[in-house]
């Protein structure tokens, strides 16, 4: 993921493209003809998209398969393809295409647009400049989360007056969303990656631990951005729409999904969960749109066997749970619901999502190390040491973030501002801790690759 003046082109291109055709949809006299111009968008903003960030994909696959097959034939890399003037710009020293910053985002927010201009549910925008600044809004642009027009146009044409409680609330989540970046995701991150940057070399407990602390550290770099591009439209006045709520206090798969990455969930409900059929084809069709949503959300993600495989699963664990679901309802199976079965729960879903992160984290490595590093997982020793950069100091003061992260998290997951004096008094103090405590490295949010 890079950012390379000459891919604003391919930015500006799809917001014309889009921007007319939104207007000559709600133009369009026949359904025809609307459709077809929700095609030609639709296919500009996927045909990019596809092109970017699966063309390596396809031709390693391709050419992996020609090989398994002793053939001699294969695909040809891009640069056999198209002229150097343009591959110049597009294309590392390894060959490798690079990817425009934001685009996977930017593409679903655009697509979103024309869809429901389609349906109906949204007046096309007629102001070019505000068009482009409900795709291009810099808080949410690089990694969501993932607006809706309808939530977001009609506050571009709005004006706001200066309110302070709006400038408190969004500067502490800001400040908050900084906290859980640089003290509780970077910190964890470097036990992570000293454990995944050579596994074959770590004991199963070492895995195991550093894998329970990447499913912190993706959930604190995310939600982290997600909190600092929320605070930020907040503090001018804007709305955006919560990306998480507690994922990891979730009772089952399906809550795990209505509390993680929102925008992109809802996002495949409405656009492709829907018209596929949703539950309105029978069990088996629902079930099968489920797993299909689940699926392309892997890849959605980047083009690896690894993000497939971790689609798969959840698409594998939503079903299942669906099933058991139904089974219960059928059997009139009711368990007590009470604390403990409640966290019961808990603890299996955050459990499987666990081992579905292997492959995420996973993602630059062939598959084979994915499945060594969860059978190292099985087969772990409790006598073994934990290996890791930190003492054991350090490791407790981890855990010690991460507790302190689900308790504030479950009793408030926005920080109240009402109190003035206690707003300074709380925001200083995370500033201070922040600075204090902060791993101030070159770590990117993990999004932004996305």
């Amino acid at each position: 993921m890079v950012f390379k003046p000459v891919y604003l082109l391919i930015l500006f291109g799809t917001i014309v493209i889009d921007y007319f055709a939104g207007i000559w949809i709600a133009q369009a006299k026949t359904h025809r003809n609307r459709k077809l111009l929700l095609i030609i968008s639709l296919i500009s903003n996927v045909g990019i998209l596809a092109f970017f960030k699966y063309f390596d994909f396809v031709e390693e696959s391709v050419n992996a398969v020609l090989a398994s097959l002793g053939s001699e034939m294969a695909f040809p890399p891009l640069t056999a393809l198209l002229p150097q003037t343009i591959t110049q710009f597009m294309v590392n020293g390894a060959g490798q295409i690079l990817l425009p910053i934001g685009l996977s985002f930017h593409t679903f927010q655009a697509m979103s647009y024309t869809i429901e201009v389609y349906r109906g549910n949204q007046e096309p925008e007629r102001h070019f400049g505000i068009y482009a600044l409900y795709v291009m809004f810099y808080p949410q642009l690089v990694a969501g989360p993932i607006e809706r027009p309808q939530n977001m146009l009609h506050q571009f044409h709005t004006y706001f007056k200066y309110d302070f409680e709006n400038v408190k609330a969004g500067l502490m989540q800001m400040a908050f969303g900084l906290f859980k970046k640089l003290v509780v995701a970077d910190r964890l991150a470097m036990v992570v990656d000293y454990a995944y940057s050579n596994p074959s070399e770590q004991n199963g407990l070492t895995l195991l631990v550093s894998t329970i602390f990447f499913s912190f550290q993706i959930y604190c770099d995310f939600s982290g951005y997600s909190d600092i591009a929320i605070g930020a439209a907040r503090v001018m006045g804007f709305k955006l729409m919560d990306n998480f709520k507690n994922p990891y206090e979730a009772t089952s798969i399906a809550d795990f999904w209505s509390r993680w990455h929102i925008s992109l969930s809802t996002w495949f409900k409405d656009y492709l969960y829907i018209p596929l059929g949703g539950n309105r084809k029978g069990e088996f069709r629902r079930q099968l749109n489920l797993f299909i949503i689940f699926l392309v959300s892997g890849l959605w993600h980047g083009s690896s066997w690894n993000y497939v495989i971790w689609g798969a699963l959840h698409g594998l664990y939503r079903v299942i749970g669906g099933l058991k679901d139904k089974i219960l309802y059928k059997s009139k199976i009711q368990f007590p619901q009470n604390s403990f079965f409640k966290v019961v729960n808990i603890l299996i879903t955050f459990t499987i999502v666990m081992f579905a992160w292997v492959f995420f984290r996973n993602d630059k490595a062939p598959v084979e190390q994915s499945f060594m590093i969860i059978n190292k997982i099985f087969a772990l020793n409790w006598s073994e040491p934990i290996h890791s950069p930190f003492n054991s100091v350090e490791m407790w003061f981890c855990v010690l973030l991460i507790a302190l992260l689900l308790i504030k998290e479950h009793y408030y997951l926005k920080i109240p501002t009402s109190d003035t004096r206690l707003f300074f008094i709380m925001f200083a103090g995370i500033a201070f801790l922040t600075y204090f405590f902060g791993v101030f490295t070159s770590n990117q949010f993990i999004y932004f690759q996305f």
